[in-house]
């Protein structure tokens, strides 16, 4: 006789659902953190108590319109499905979740084929269920008009403001704003002096943000001073008190993209808004600097050829009195080099290639540096004569 013992089975435990939520305050409508923390709180306690999920976090942007895709928290949300980290979605609303019928479709669909179940709470939709998509593409279909019709709303309040002298924009570095007007703060208004004094005394962006930040000047924001920082100020009309309303506008209010405004839409001036921090001549002058600056230098046969031996900066395009040559990077740029290359005319460096490659006198004008030397040092590789070297000067190298 056989006798099998039958070890008592222990019932499996099923398996927890990972649940996560997404939550999103809109600029548009609530404009408080407390919204926010509101919801996180609420979706954490709604997840935690129920005895079959797993608490998988609650994603939450501050400050994203749900017509821009760069949430950082959504992005992140995506991840953490494609990783399969999350079972279920819990969202409020179908406007809290993406841009666009087409986008929240998409994003349904392919959550869907990772086995992902997304719930909105107020359509009480999930889905998973049979009719699931079908009421998401109607009732998408209305927050998406929702969302146009809120855009429209706000444009219209906007542009009826313009119409009326009422300014949208409140924040620029010198003034603060009183909450009807710009009133200058006098600490920042000095820099802003300085740095039009120095871009009109030949000094470059780079140098005049260097020179902001080796004096520990800090922008409107807290962050150091950019190139770009320094051609927005030098560029605003409104430090002559001159404001300049709709001079950009968003074209598409899905993906909320500005234009400049090249007459599309009306412009609104007004004189004399406010007190100007800058003389109207001193901006007027820096306006044709930055003006001249703008016109493309093309390159030359000698782009990126010449090498400052000093501060090993490449030599660069400029113009003077009509007539182009190349310059030290860092002179250029207005910072520091101790070389004693002033300049050198190309037409000078273009009759001493002739003159090393042994062309004839006037073929210069038609050389191409690079089909000659394609490798690097090329000009080293020459035996140059002295006469030349006086040309091109002794405090820099020549590369291919």
């Amino acid at each position: 006789m056989k006798i099998n013992k039958i070890e008592p089975r222990v019932p499996a435990l099923p398996k927890r659902k990972r649940v996560a939520a997404y939550a999103r305050v809109s600029v548009e409508r609530d404009r408080t953190v407390h919204s926010l923390s509101a919801q996180v709180s609420y979706y954490s306690e709604l997840i935690q108590k129920q005895p079959n999920w797993e608490y998988a976090g609650v994603y939450a942007d501050l400050g994203q319109t749900g017509t821009n895709d760069n949430r950082t928290e959504w992005q992140r949300m995506l991840t953490d499905c494609e990783n399969g980290k999350i079972d279920i979605v819990f969202t409020k609303s179908i406007s809290r979740f993406a841009r666009n019928t087409l986008d929240l479709l998409e994003t349904v669909r392919r959550l869907k084929e990772l086995g992902i179940e997304v719930r909105f709470e107020k359509e009480n939709i999930s889905t998973m269920s049979g009719d699931g998509e079908l009421m998401l593409t109607i009732l998408a279909s209305f927050a998406q008009e929702e969302s146009f019709s809120i855009s429209e709303n706000i444009k219209w309040k906007i542009r009826h403001g313009f119409q009326q002298g009422k300014q949208s924009s409140t924040q620029l570095y010198g003034y603060r704003w009183d909450g009807a007007n710009f009133v200058i703060e006098p600490t920042e208004a000095e820099i802003v002096r300085f740095i039009f004094n120095e871009y009109l005394a030949e000094k470059s962006l780079r140098a005049i943000a260097k020179e902001l930040t080796e004096m520990g000047v800090k922008s409107l924001y807290g962050a150091n001073f950019w190139q770009q920082t320094i051609t927005s100020i030098l560029e605003n009309e409104k430090y002559i008190g001159v404001v300049i309303m709709q001079k950009t506008f968003v074209e598409n209010y899905i993906t909320k993209e500005k234009r400049k405004n090249n007459g599309e839409l009306p412009r609104y001036i007004i004189e004399n808004a406010h007190a100007p921090i800058v003389d109207k001549d001193i901006f007027d002058k820096v306006q044709e600097r930055l003006n001249e600056r703008k016109i493309t230098v093309l390159r030359s046969d000698f782009t990126s050829k010449i090498l400052c031996d000093v501060c090993g900066k490449n030599f660069q395009r400029c113009s003077k009195n009509g007539k182009k040559l190349m310059r030290c990077g860092n002179k250029k740029q207005g910072l520091s080099c101790n070389c004693d290359t002033v300049g050198i005319y190309e037409t000078i460096l273009e009759n001493v290639t002739a003159e090393v490659l042994g062309l004839a006198l006037g073929q210069h004008r038609t050389l191409n540096i690079n089909l000659y030397f394609p490798n690097c040092q090329c000009f080293l590789n020459l035996e140059i004569s002295p006469n030349i070297l006086r040309f091109l000067g002794a405090r820099f190298a020549v590369f291919a």
